[in-house]
């Protein structure tokens, strides 16, 4: 039966494919962000509600009222900047959207996170959802997102559900987190695999992420679902090398054009944090430590407990999702 949703962060990637998918089956979406409601949603029919999530509490109440569920989305996911700006909009951020969110009475309440919030640097083959842990979170983003995490977990209770999302290495058509990096480095000719490119890593396409998240919306207060945390993806783990090839090649553009040694990507990643946060410069560097790290070890998850607990698996496969993104962009979806 339809009900009332919230959805921050919906202008973004995962939050706008969340209010996507609540929106497909007819529920009736409020969007919170800050910037104005993307057209794409507002033809769908959501409803626009513009908020910062770490500002006054009044104006999240109010779009929260009558929700049965709110999707937290709204996050700080650039590579670099300074930590207050994470822990602004991750972590004082989450602290409002529950609090606003306990005092509209909404009784659901999901996060969506990431995986990198319990990854220290060794390869995760067949993982779980390991328990968040801001010490050894590698860089700002992930360190306030798992902080965050604990935010959340802290306000689960009889009166308000919490449940954790972590979709991990979200791609897919219009997104530009990730897609349209890789497509922009590929067609300047700057695309390189990290170590041999032969790491097997797991991805989430983008129209997946958004049914995970509304599944656990819809179950986030079921014994099986309520106060924990599920990593969600695709579950076909495939190679660095390919994910990168084929999203280049979807939009014309050459694969890898050579290979950098981890340990010197690694090194080279921290000189240029550094150099991008003492100056202040704008947009992301070239690479980072962590980075570097993603793309030359394996972290791949086991999918079957997060299948059986949310009732939900993806209805996208990789080889599909690849396909969508050529005619997105006009390129081809090789084999």
């Amino acid at each position: 039966m339809a009900e009332r949703v919230a959805v921050t962060g919906a202008s973004g990637v995962v939050g706008g494919a969340a209010a996507r998918a609540f929106l497909a089956r007819g529920d009736d979406v409020v969007t919170v962000q800050r910037g104005p409601l993307p057209a794409r949603l507002a033809v769908l029919g959501a409803r626009e509600h513009r908020a910062d999530v770490a500002g006054s509490a009044d104006a999240l109440i109010e779009a929260f009222a009558g929700c049965g569920a709110v999707v937290h989305a709204a996050a700080r996911v650039d590579i670099t900047g300074p930590w207050e700006e994470y822990e602004r909009a991750n972590v004082l951020g989450t602290r409002r959207v529950i609090e606003a969110a306990r005092q509209a009475g909404v009784p659901r309440f999901v996060l969506v996170s990431s995986p990198s919030v319990a990854h220290a640097g060794h390869p995760l083959i067949g993982a779980q959802a390991e328990r968040a842990d801001p010490a050894s979170a590698r860089g700002h983003y992930s360190r306030s997102k798992a902080m965050a995490e604990a935010e959340s977990l802290a306000a689960h209770d009889d009166r308000m559900a919490v449940t954790i999302v972590r979709p991990h290495l979200v791609w897919g058509p219009g997104d530009t987190q990730l897609t349209e990096r890789i497509i922009d480095r590929a067609r300047s000719g700057r695309l390189v695999t990290i170590g041999t490119g032969a790491a097997l890593i797991d991805t989430t396409y983008i129209d997946n992420a958004g049914a995970a998240l509304v599944a656990a919306a819809d179950r986030a207060d079921l014994p099986q679902v309520r106060g924990r945390a599920f990593v969600v993806s695709n579950g076909e783990p495939r190679t660095v090398s390919e994910m990168l090839t084929r999203i280049a090649r979807a939009a014309g553009a050459p694969g890898p054009s050579r290979s950098v040694p981890f340990p010197v990507a690694r090194m080279g990643g921290h000189v240029l944090e550094r150099v991008w946060e003492r100056s202040g410069r704008e947009g992301d560097p070239p690479v980072t430590a962590f980075l570097a790290e993603q793309l030359a070890t394996a972290h791949w998850f086991d999918q079957r407990e997060t299948r059986r607990a949310l009732a939900w698996s993806p209805e996208v496969s990789i080889d599909e999702g690849f396909a969508r993104l050529g005619a997105h962009y006009g390129g081809v979806a090789p084999g």
